[in-house]
């Protein structure tokens, strides 16, 4: 399982992020000052480490500079907006800058965004029974295989991978499909009440009235 750190010294934020990857199949530790996070990255394994910048005893930059010879990717997680700090952390090894306040189907998005860059994306998720093996594109449920076309496996390692998040049709139809969903076109909607279908997801992937889906897990 991809085993995410979480430096983050406010502890409902910390929180959210935590519960948000822990619904998302992650395992996330979390450290709330710099002299804990290098405590936690000397003793476990890390895929991935949320950092915020400002930390008490040893801020972000410093934490950084300590974390990057271990060639962990590291996405900042801060509220300072500054073109400076940002142009900073990226050019000091950082994978990606997140601004705070953020959505959580941003964050969950960018993680595995970085993730995947790193092949280090989780190889097989699970949900109620259903496993889908994302090196071999199969998918089954039970243990009897499922056949999918190519966009009803794209649509549901979508939802599969934002779980309890609603995304929008415009979302969906742009990650599956690519470019803009049209207006009044069902081509979203048509897709997955046959994934639906195939998939035995009719109370799990549940409609969300004038956004789109939400998968509930």
């Amino acid at each position: 399982m991809i085993n995410i750190l979480i430096v983050e010294d406010e502890p409902p934020i910390s929180n959210l992020i935590r519960m948000s990857l822990q619904k998302a199949g992650y395992r996330c530790q979390c450290a709330f000052d710099g002299e804990q996070a290098i405590n936690l990255i000397d003793t476990q394994s890390f895929d991935l480490i949320l950092l915020d910048i400002m930390l008490p005893k040893i801020d972000g930059f410093e934490l950084l500079e300590y974390i990057r010879p271990l060639e962990v990717p590291v996405i900042f997680l801060t509220a300072k907006n500054a073109v400076t700090d940002r142009v900073k952390g990226l050019r000091m090894g950082a994978e990606d800058y997140i601004i705070k306040p953020f959505e959580v189907q941003e964050l969950l998005a960018r993680v595995d965004v970085v993730l995947r860059r790193y092949h280090k994306t989780q190889a097989v998720l699970e949900i109620g029974g259903l496993v889908i093996d994302t090196r071999s594109m199969q998918v089954t449920k039970d243990g009897i295989p499922i056949r999918l076309t190519p966009k009803e496996y794209d649509l549901l390692l979508l939802f599969a991978r934002n779980p309890n998040i609603a995304l929008y049709r415009e979302t969906i139809y742009r990650q599956v499909w690519g470019g803009e969903l049209e207006y009044g076109s069902k081509t979203v909607d048509l897709h997955v009440q046959r994934l639906r279908r195939k998939v035995g997801w009719e109370q799990r992937l549940r409609a969300v009235n004038k956004v789109g889906y939400r998968l509930e897990v």
